[in-house]
């Protein structure tokens, strides 16, 4: 049976109060007036978001202090994110990080982030193999005094600059383990990567035997990794959808404001057919993303092969609408003033995440069974 995952009053009442806040903080405005760079703001306004909202751990059982509740409200929260654009450390805090953490059943970590006290993110992409130890993939290896070493660098990680707590996936001779290594431990260094996207910020992260706490051992950590890369995969899917209908509802107000012959451009046949072709594609985006936000609730056993599809028609959908909505806009959208460039700039980036490449979850995809002829 396929899980179903439908609007409720509460899940309803939820995204009212998240978008109500996120009105106020996104990043659209701060980014074209270059006001996004306030640390000190952010911080805040992630604390009031985590703490206050209690949106950081949603779906994480009570035992580890979270609300206990189910993929459904992170997927509404993910849709909202999607659409606001808000430069908050909530993908790589509350999706990655704590999806972690809870899949680990580690306790002490998450009681530091569901308050929103402390942030973390989740080191999965390796950079190019060289001689140097320190600059390559992640290795780690037993200390003498019993805990964990780390070395090497980890490319594409979400707020991976700012982050107090970096959850690394290192290998061993035994095979993958997760470790826990603080920010401001010996040996590690953040660099921020210039990237397209101006609203999620990434970084490269080097250790270098940098001292760390166990997580997940070679017996469990392939399998906390692979649900933590579906669930972030949902979660992007869902933001994505959210941000698809962003654009389009940016278009759908300028075809009925802009004026032209005397008529709004709405009433033009070229532009009504960009605007429903735009709500086929948001109607498929919310389809499969929904599909995959009930798995991650209900059905993980078919999480895999929903999470990957979900990114690749939410993928698509959004960086089309997105391209759509400048061609709306004519000349005005391709100016730096008018936020319609930053749905195109978080549509290209939103795609390469978890895997760092697209080609990840396609070939993921392809290796499902009865899927690679749908797609």
């Amino acid at each position: 049976m396929i899980p179903v995952l439908t609007p409720d009053a509460d899940a309803e009442a939820l995204r009212e109060v998240v978008r109500d806040f996120l009105a106020h903080h996104g990043d659209a405005d701060a980014v074209l007036h270059g006001r996004s760079d306030d640390a000190a703001l952010r911080t805040r306004v992630w604390k009031r978001f985590a703490g206050e909202l209690g949106a950081a751990g949603l779906d994480i059982p009570e035992r580890l202090g979270g609300a206990g509740a189910s993929f459904r409200e992170v997927a509404v929260v993910a849709e909202e994110m999607g659409r606001s654009l808000a430069r908050l450390p909530w993908l790589s805090t509350s999706v990655m990080a704590l999806g972690l953490l809870a899949e680990a059943g580690d306790e002490e970590l998450s009681a530091r982030l569901i308050t929103g006290a402390e942030t973390a993110t989740v080191g999965l992409v390796d950079t190019a193999a060289t001689s140097d130890r320190a600059a390559g993939p992640v290795s780690g290896e037993r200390a003498p005094d019993g805990g964990w070493r780390v070395s090497g660098t980890k490319e594409l990680v979400v707020d991976g600059a700012t982050a107090d707590i970096v959850l690394v996936a290192a290998a061993t001779p035994d095979g993958p383990v997760v470790i826990a290594v603080e920010a401001g431990a010996p040996g590690v260094t953040a660099t921020s990567s210039r990237t397209l996207d101006l609203t999620r910020p990434l970084a490269s992260v080097g250790f270098r035997d940098s001292p760390g706490r166990l997580i997940a051992g070679p017996d469990t950590a392939a399998a906390v990794l692979d649900r933590v890369r579906d669930r972030t995969r949902t979660a992007l899917a869902c933001e994505q959808t959210g941000g698809t209908e962003a654009a389009l509802d940016m278009s759908v107000r300028h075809a009925g404001d802009r004026m032209q012959f005397g008529r709004p451009i709405g009433t033009f046949q070229a532009i009504k057919h960009r605007c429903a072709e735009m709500v086929v594609q948001l109607e498929a985006a919310r389809s499969v993303s929904l599909w995959a936000a009930a798995c991650a609730a209900d059905d993980r056993e078919n999480l895999r092969t929903a999470a990957a599809t979900a990114a690749l028609v939410c993928g698509r959908a959004y960086s089309w609408v997105a391209g759509e909505n400048v061609q709306v806009h004519g000349g005005i959208g391709f100016t730096w003033e008018h936020p319609a460039h930053l749905h195109v700039r978080r549509a290209a980036s939103s795609r390469v995440l978890p895997d760092g490449d697209l080609g990840g979850t396609e070939a993921l995809l392809a290796a499902l069974p009865g899927v690679a002829r749908a797609t």
